[in-house]
């Protein structure tokens, strides 16, 4: 295929991102807000959310409201992913190897622009668990070295340091906080109460994906670099959510999903390493220079979905048109503006701060008396509402999770459905 045919594909593809690029004085018509301003108004800025919701497919008969577990992609990422899966089925090993294995790069730096890191501290793999395993399989880490770590972090990560607990006989040391909590000083000190001579590592979640809590990185980090301690961040729910970037966090070692809310294809993530770290972690997968400080060595996986890699590049797009400030507080605003509306009914109960600070895109409430999978199962069979039972350590409730695409109209019903099951 000629390199303008490529071309060609890609601005018509572009011009797909639900007619919005076609308006070149759309994003000026509606500015990105500060960061420290206000919340906009529910219909301040529903024309430029509903141009957004024209990029994607969403479906018109489910209110899909657990994009905490997968979002779906823009259009635009669909049509690309269909257009590299098709190029690379005419000559695959020219096309996958010799044409877009170099297209990583312009993508490696563009991700790593969002982070605001080096693009050689940024490898693309397939989600945050592979990322996060990479550095948990990979830490030099012997017999009574402690890690500390969460009861509320995410499943895959918690038993990948198990595994290293039965096969190298580190020590884990768990963190019990009360949630939701809006004490800074409260959930600083849960972790740092836990750290001894012996620690080598603190394993954070950003945001827990449970209830949307949000955990104070960066003074966890700062006290624990204080005493020689590394950090690690699962950013599965906080990239692309909120309005960060890495070094902010003060961490070194960071892995995200980049099919929850960057958008991008189902089987996308990413990972950074501090550029000192990258040589003293060994590679997930083999590599014939284990202690290369390339961060291409944790990309050795063989044979790969090279069109997942490309389309990623098109999710991109359009969270940097839409802005990371601004889809910040829209997500936050999202969240709100169900939670306010049933806060006061009898019965209810929330694990999710609706302060931003605490909390962002996901929210969490539970009725007394009720589990949490027969108030799912109640809302999609007579509503066709989506959302996801969360029953894990103190939470019993319905986890809520809006994407830019969900309107009002649907968070709407939301409330109503929740008024009937408490009625």
């Amino acid at each position: 295929m000629k390199a303008s045919d490529r071309r060609s594909f890609i601005r018509q593809t572009a011009a797909l991102l639900g007619g919005i690029a076609l308006h070149q004085n759309f994003a000026s018509a509606f500015p990105i807000p500060n960061p420290g301003s206000a919340i906009p108004n529910p219909q301040s800025d529903d024309d430029f959310w509903r141009q957004v919701r024209q990029a994607f497919a969403a479906s018109p008969n489910i209110i899909n409201l657990n994009n905490g577990g997968v979002c779906p992609a823009p259009r635009a990422t669909m049509d690309a992913l269909d257009y590299y899966n098709r190029m690379c089925n005419e000559a695959p090993s020219f096309y996958m190897w010799r044409i877009l294995e170099d297209d990583r790069e312009p993508l490696r730096y563009n991700l790593a622009d969002l982070a605001g890191v080096s693009s050689e501290e940024i490898a693309i793999n397939r989600n945050a668990t592979e990322s996060l395993n990479t550095i948990i399989f990979g830490l030099n880490l012997k017999a009574g070295d402690e890690v500390v770590l969460s009861k509320y972090d995410y499943p895959n990560m918690i038993n990948a340091w198990k595994q290293r607990e039965k096969r190298d006989g580190i020590k884990l040391i768990w963190v019990d906080p009360e949630l939701p909590s809006e004490d800074e000083d409260y959930l600083t000190e849960a972790y740092v109460s836990k750290f001894s001579a012996k620690t080598r590592l603190v394993h954070l979640t950003h945001i827990i994906n449970w209830n949307g809590q949000i955990i104070p990185v960066r003074r966890i980090a700062d006290h624990a670099h204080s005493r020689g301690i590394e950090v690690l961040v699962d950013a599965a729910h906080s990239f692309a959510v909120l309005d960060y970037k890495i070094p902010d966090l003060g961490c070194d070692y960071w892995g995200t999903s980049l099919h929850k809310f960057l958008c991008g294809p189902f089987g996308s993530g990413m990972m950074w390493v501090k550029k000192e770290k990258i040589a003293g972690i060994w590679p997930l997968l083999s590599h014939n220079e284990p202690a290369s400080d390339n961060i291409r060595k944790f990309e050795s996986l063989g044979t790969r979905s090279f069109p997942i890699e490309m389309a990623i590049g098109y999710s991109l797009d359009l969270h940097n048109f839409i802005g990371s400030a601004r889809k910040q507080q829209r997500l936050h605003f999202l969240k709100n503006y169900w939670m306010e509306q049933v806060r006061d009914l009898p019965g209810i109960r929330f694990f999710t701060s609706p302060k931003p600070e605490w909390s962002c895109a996901i929210g969490n409430f539970g009725f007394e008396g009720k589990k949490a999978i027969e108030i799912t199962t109640e809302l999609y069979n007579k509503w066709k509402i989506h959302t996801v039972a969360i029953e894990w350590e103190k939470i019993n409730g319905v986890r809520v999770t809006p994407n830019v695409y969900t309107t009002t109209d649907e968070l709407d019903k939301l409330v109503m459905a929740v008024k009937k099951l408490l009625g």
